[in-house]
């Protein structure tokens, strides 16, 4: 049976995910993992991994996977961090603090691409499935142009940035392999809750309509092509530029 891999699984969206994910439980089997505890919602058709991010705990993730000869049809990392109790978004140089600014590094960039090496192990030219990180479009270069959001904006720069150069890779390790960076929009969740004053209410999503989007881009989409980029598309499926 094919495998769904969702790391990060306790958030918002990715809870909503795996409601989506429902009607398929016979069709694929579905893992998730997370540092938070939520295993007793889970349906029993659906195993749960507790993790740390720890090189030690996805090492022992990995043996896991391969012990039960997993064969991927996707991964989702979920994880990801914009503000905490102490620090928001920078609106200015003078606001930059290096806690904050390792934090979501940390968070956003580092632990999705060790999470793409937890499953590489999985991964050869046969095995046919997508990886999708969670960016943002204030992650493009090319497309910033009101300033602000350091450390968010450079976090996603440089997830899209190892996401490029892991496509690179694969192409000549696993080249049915496909990753993708998905831009979810404002997303009506805890991470968004101090920013949603001014969004027009036509563009705040409930996290089951990301759900939905996400899952009808990233399964069996024809315009996923196998070229060696990764794909770096907002909601609706539009190309974000780099």
């Amino acid at each position: 049976m094919k495998t769904i891999i969702l790391f990060g699984a306790s958030s918002a969206i990715a809870k909503a995910y795996i409601k989506h994910l429902d009607d398929y439980t016979a069709q694929f089997k579905i893992v998730c993992v997370s540092s938070g505890n939520f295993a007793s919602s889970l349906s029993a058709d659906i195993e749960h991994f507790a993790t740390d991010y720890s090189a030690e705990s996805l090492a022992s993730l990995t043996q896991f996977l391969k012990d039960a000869n997993t064969d991927l049809h996707q991964v989702i990392m979920f994880n990801g961090k914009l503000h905490n109790t102490q620090h928001m978004p920078e609106k200015k140089l003078e606001d930059l603090n290096a806690e904050y600014f390792n934090e979501l590094l940390n968070v956003n960039t580092l632990t999705p691409l060790l999470c793409l090496q937890s499953v590489l192990p999985l991964l050869t030219h046969k095995t046919r499935c997508t990886i999708t990180a969670l960016s943002a479009r204030v992650g493009s270069i090319n497309d910033n142009k009101l300033g602000g959001w350091y450390t968010y904006r450079a976090s996603k720069a440089a997830l899209n940035m190892l996401f490029k150069t892991a496509a690179i890779e694969l192409s000549r390790r696993a080249k049915n392999t496909k990753l993708i960076l998905f831009h979810p929009g404002t997303t009506d969740t805890e991470l968004s809750k101090p920013f949603q004053k001014n969004v027009p209410t036509d563009k705040l999503f409930t996290p089951a309509f990301v759900a939905k989007q996400l899952f009808e881009l990233t399964n069996n989409n024809p315009e996923l092509e196998l070229n060696g980029e990764p794909a770096y598309l907002d909601w609706q499926g539009t190309t974000i530029p780099w």
